[in-house]
């Protein structure tokens, strides 16, 4: 087995070869300079099952994807595998408006139609979306790795940003065998809103919030200082994908929060979790 990775996940094909103790390219990528993007994987000929890491954000990534998928299969690939630890596109999984377009869905039409024989993408934003491919399709979780990545590190309670995100935070709160709530808003006036656990007392304790994803950040630092404001002893946030616009990891690590953490699906000065094992073991099974 061969791994090769994109420019967006290097550290992490690294990582999974080392799991899987077998062959790591790095894919040489480049712009010229109209912006088109080129890439080449130096090797003459695979006769070997090829695993491709590569996101599909932003734009030009995705791109990227489409040509490395091309090298393979000129390079004789047996098996080819599509590793997407973030998936572009991924939130717009439906029709919300006549005239656009349900683009998670065009994605996957569009990779599968490129050729890839397995698909693996973690925490999805609707995982039914991967059912557009032909192909067999597996979206991972990411909360045994938060969970264990945090078991020793003195949390009292798991909170998710919302109902919505409950069953990550019962996930991850039952793997390390802590408390685990959602976040509820109650609106008190026309300018006023209460942020609290729907049912825990966070007064001294040490609090976990866990989310899918962490964009502009905006409405976790509310929260954290909603719970500071209510007690909490300290407030750490982690989520599977650090995607860290406008300048969020800045004002994430000067808000009340005392950890900001993210898994290395994309990576940054936060992704300290790693997904790699994760990966490798679905791999192994096929």
């Amino acid at each position: 087995m061969i791994v090769i990775g994109g420019s967006t996940s290097e550290v992490l094909a690294k990582q999974i070869a080392d799991e899987l103790g077998c062959r790591y390219i790095q894919a040489g990528t480049r712009k010229f300079p109209d912006g088109e993007v080129y890439t080449r994987v130096e090797s003459e000929d695979f006769n070997d099952d090829v695993v491709i890491v590569q996101n599909t954000f932003p734009d030009d990534k995705l791109v990227e994807m489409f040509l490395l998928q091309d090298i393979v299969k000129g390079l004789k690939a047996k098996k080819v595998t599509l590793v997407i630890p973030y998936f572009g596109y991924a939130r717009q999984d439906r029709l919300f408006n006549p005239g656009e377009p349900a683009s998670a869905i065009l994605m996957c039409k569009l990779l599968d139609s490129v050729g890839c024989d397995h698909v693996i993408t973690i925490d999805i934003h609707k995982e039914a979306v991967l059912d557009a491919f032909t192909c067999k399709h597996t979206d991972l979780k990411a909360a045994p790795v938060i969970a264990d990545y945090f078991k020793d590190k003195g949390i009292d309670l798991v909170l998710s940003p919302d109902i919505g995100a409950a069953n990550r935070a019962k996930d991850v709160g039952e793997r390390m065998g802590k408390d685990y709530d959602h976040l509820n808003k109650t609106r008190l006036s026309g300018t006023e809103v209460k942020i609290a656990p729907a049912t825990m007392d966070c007064k001294d304790k040490n609090i976990l919030i866990v989310d899918d994803m962490i964009s502009t950040g905006g409405t976790i630092m509310t929260a954290a200082q909603a719970l500071r404001d209510a007690g909490a002893k300290s407030v750490s946030v982690a989520c599977t994908h650090g995607v860290f616009v406008n300048n969020a990891i800045e004002k994430l690590t000067h808000s009340a929060l005392d950890k900001v953490l993210c898994c290395n699906t994309l990576e940054s000065s936060q992704s300290e979790i790693s997904v790699a094992k994760l990966v490798a073991d679905a791999i192994r099974k096929g």
